[in-house]
């Protein structure tokens, strides 16, 4: 078998659709939960918040049985993998990365953790008068008015880790001439042809996954 010419590049997919929708339905939703809170429109931040733990119950189970570059153990490596990623950055070099790089990957995690903590510390919110979270007559009123507290402060994480995330694509867009925004949009990217094409995972998978997240979003609701 002939071997690929390691100086010709292709088109390839690296990231899936329902690894993309997750992506930018997850920036809308949180959008939408800040305004809604903003507004006191209560009945709509709940409903972004119960869309928003289905988005990330769907990209647990993705990160378990989706595409090779959504699967978790492809892309999470230590924070020395990290480090040693990020004393190269001013070197200028051929984006080749089929995914996240290491430090991206860790970036992924604590999002995804700042996140689920979010929705989590919601479930058992309380505004003091009207409105409880489904869980929160568990906890009862004064630990729910204290986990309300940190849910608050928790959302100053969640835009700071966005910031960072941002910052870090114009740095890699700036130091680096790597474009990351486009294959999270279109999904492909030029590689180098010796690079293997990653595996992608079938729709009906992914849809799988996404409605039993859904139904358990939607019994937490009905709580």
């Amino acid at each position: 078998m002939a071997q690929a010419d390691p100086q010709k590049m292709r088109w390839v997919k690296i990231w899936d659709a329902p690894t993309r929708l997750f992506h930018w339905t997850l920036v809308a939703l949180i959008i939408g939960a800040y305004v809604t809170a903003e507004n006191g429109w209560i009945d709509w931040h709940f409903r972004c918040g119960y869309s928003i733990i289905a988005l990330l119950l769907f990209r647990l189970g993705w990160g378990l049985v989706g595409s090779d570059t959504a699967r978790f153990v492809r892309f999470v490596k230590s924070p020395f993998a990290a480090l040693g990623h990020l004393a190269h950055f001013t070197r200028r070099e051929p984006d080749t990365e089929v995914g996240h790089n290491a430090a991206g990957g860790l970036m992924v995690l604590g999002m995804l953790a700042l996140i689920g903590f979010q929705v989590g510390s919601g479930l058992f919110s309380t505004d003091g008068i009207f409105t409880d979270g489904p869980l929160a007559s568990l906890v009862g009123s004064d630990m729910s008015e204290r986990i309300t507290g940190w849910h608050v402060f928790n959302f100053n994480l969640i835009l700071a880790a966005v910031a960072m995330h941002i910052l870090a694509i114009l740095a890699y867009a700036a130091v680096k001439r790597h474009d990351l925004v486009r294959p999270m949009v279109t999904g492909v990217k030029r590689l180098p042809a010796a690079i293997a094409a990653p595996r992608i995972a079938p729709w009906w998978r992914a849809l799988l996954v996404f409605a039993v997240a859904a139904g358990a979003a939607w019994g937490l609701s009905a709580a």
